[in-house]
């Protein structure tokens, strides 16, 4: 384990900066420091102690400063409201220095552009909420970001996705410093799965119709109305009344990919909105979104969403996740 001393508890820093997210503050401080008799101990430490403001919560009183992180085994970067406020070079240089001298790094969510901003991402894998992935990789392009992901372990640095992934990986970090006994225990207490199924991919959203369209609004309304036929480029060519290679053009200037590509985006995203909603089985999702066999979906999906369909729907449908939480509480 890094930079632990045999016998003595495994310290982790918790580093609160302006705007603080509550619930990525809140989640390694519930994982860690409520721990009785754990094998951990939690500090939580700011630029400069006092009143840091938490974005959607009170602000905190922190009592330790950057000087904590020179003791720390495992130091944890919770994500900010703004993830492009570029962090102080105190914070940056206190950050490189506890890498240096071998603490383990951790991000929850835009924490990520933290350690990114201290150069500790570099040439490493890397992951952030998804709706700022796209921003993370703009900015470093050093990183290499995987916004399919819950997290990222690349031993010394590790990262999470959006909010709740803190989570999984809080009990990631457990299970590889303690083993999967003490992982599960934990997540019992914490009544939270310990491990998730999948990946970010099923949370992310699928945007269809671009913000600004240059004129083909018409026929994105129709291949969406139309989606159980086997759909072609020339077909939506002689829809739009023009040239496959204008509308390919066009396409591309307009959602920033192929017209098959944004037609699979399509197809999937209904397929989601099927499984969420109703008890249509895999096949009659498959036909009405025009995705071929019940196989063909399953592959399909599976690639591109990072769970099956079935795990999907146990996960999103509310009437089966209303069923789920009584036998539960009836067992």
């Amino acid at each position: 384990m890094p930079g632990r001393t045999s016998g003595a508890a495994h310290h982790v820093v918790v580093v609160a900066l302006a705007n603080v997210l509550a619930l990525d503050l809140g989640i390694p401080l519930q994982v860690f420091g409520s721990w009785r008799d754990g094998p951990y101990r939690l500090t939580v430490c700011a630029e400069r102690p006092g009143l840091v403001p938490v974005h959607g919560g009170p602000a905190v009183s922190v009592e330790y400063g950057l000087d904590t992180l020179a003791s720390a085994d495992t130091v944890i970067v919770p994500g900010q409201a703004d993830p492009r406020a570029a962090p102080s070079a105190a914070v940056r240089d206190a950050l490189a220095a506890s890498a240096a001298r071998g603490a383990r790094m951790m991000s929850i969510c835009t924490g990520a552009f933290v350690l990114a901003a201290a150069g500790l991402l570099d040439g490493r894998r890397a992951t952030t909420h998804w709706w700022h992935a796209a921003s993370l990789a703009s900015q470093y392009p050093q990183v290499k970001v995987e916004p399919k992901v819950l997290y990222v372990d690349e031993g010394a640095v590790l990262t999470s996705a959006g909010v709740a992934a803190g989570l999984d990986l809080c009990l990631h970090l457990i299970r590889r410093d303690f083993g999967t006994r003490a992982a599960n225990q934990r997540a019992r207490m914490l009544v939270t799965a310990p491990h998730r199924t999948g990946g970010q991919a099923q949370y992310i959203d699928l945007p269809l119709r671009p913000e600004r369209s240059g004129g083909l609004t018409p026929l994105y309304e129709w291949a969406l109305l139309n989606l159980y036929q086997p759909l072609t480029v020339d077909q939506l060519a002689q829809q739009a009344g023009t040239s496959r290679r204008t509308l390919i053009r066009r396409f591309n200037a307009e959602t920033g990919q192929p017209p098959m590509r944004w037609l699979l985006k399509a197809r999937l995203s209904h397929a989601r909105e099927l499984l969420e909603s109703t008890d249509l089985t895999v096949e009659s999702v498959a036909r009405r979104c025009g995705l071929g066999t019940s196989a063909n979906f399953r592959t399909l999906f599976k690639e591109h969403i990072g769970v099956p369909p079935s795990v999907y729907r146990h996960t999103f449908h509310p009437a089966r996740g209303s069923r789920n939480r009584t036998s539960t509480a009836e067992w």
